[in-house]
């Protein structure tokens, strides 16, 4: 069966070369690769090239964050006019091929499914859920569902974090890309909200397994991650719900509460980027700003 995946590197030429030389052992699938480096500042793409000469890889000139990084390849994906399955796969996850094709058959079992997810485990420790699915981001406070699961049998969500992700070309053919404004964080949760309006739904399926070794990009995730998110939920309740005044006041203070709640623990650093988070926001700012917190954004 045709499959396209796309991984996307950013001065991490070992995990993406880890996760390359996984699927290079494939004994039934044989996927076009995609591989989309974010402006590495490392020997990234000399390293990707010399390795796997037969990966398709995009060089960017600058780092286009998780939904620009994947539109790249997405647009030469949608040029061939094909409706191939497409897998989104982090380079610091891993999934079986038996469990890929799993989610080949649970996306073509039911014609409405336009995400497909497995369970997203922690590689360290493979008995901790990390994620089950995802929950509308400004509708709970924990947008990854990691408690009981309500089936053994793949289940609607309301979006398939992109850590591996199954689709098909149709979706963005109809609905368009990912929004490029997230740049790091929501941009699955916007993607499948806007799916889901047109028809098409997102499901995981409890009976496969992927493991996520969050370790690796721990610091950097620390670091960025609430930044992105709680700026970037003003712009999901921009686009979705602006009618929401209290959605809105609700967010405000409880990011502002939470600033002054990690200042004064002594998270000085988390602090600060929940509060830039918070201020740009409500200022519309989107896009990079990583150069907040890193020399290199």
């Amino acid at each position: 069966m045709d499959l396209s995946i796309i991984i996307l590197n950013w001065n991490a030429a070992d995990d993406t070369l880890r996760c390359l030389q996984t699927l290079a052992g494939w004994q039934t699938l044989r996927p076009k690769i995609w591989v989309v480096d974010n402006a590495s500042g490392d020997d990234s793409i000399a390293r990707l090239t010399q390795a796997f000469p037969g990966v398709m890889l995009i060089p960017s000139k600058k780092n286009l964050g998780f939904a620009g990084g994947n539109n790249r390849a997405l647009t030469e994906i949608l040029k061939t006019g094909d409706d191939v399955p497409i897998l989104l796969l982090n380079n610091d996850a891993y999934i079986a091929e038996a469990d890929v094709q799993t989610l080949l058959d649970t996306l073509r079992a039911s014609p409405s499914a336009g995400f497909v997810g497995p369970l997203l485990v922690d590689a360290d420790q493979p008995s901790r859920i990390l994620s089950a699915g995802g929950q509308n981001p400004v509708m709970h406070l924990r947008s990854h569902a990691s408690g009981r699961l309500p089936s053994d049998v793949p289940f609607a969500v309301d979006y398939v974090p992109g850590t591996v992700l199954l689709t098909a070309a149709i979706v963005f053919q109809q609905i368009g890309l990912l929004d490029e404004r997230y740049f790091f964080g929501m941009e699955m949760a916007d993607l499948c909200h806007r799916a889901g309006r047109a028809g098409w739904k997102s499901l995981i399926n409890p009976r496969v397994r992927a493991g996520h070794t969050i370790s690796r990009s721990a610091r950097r995730r620390r670091i960025l991650h609430p930044y992105y998110i709680s700026r970037n939920r003003f712009l999901f309740l921009r686009k979705h719900f602006p009618r929401r005044a209290d959605l809105f006041v609700f967010w405000s203070g409880y990011s502002l509460l939470l600033s002054l709640k990690m200042a004064a623990t002594g998270q000085h650093d988390t602090a600060r980027a929940v509060w830039l988070g918070l201020r740009d926001g409500l200022r519309g700012v989107t896009g990079n700003r990583n150069g907040y917190f890193l020399e290199t954004p």
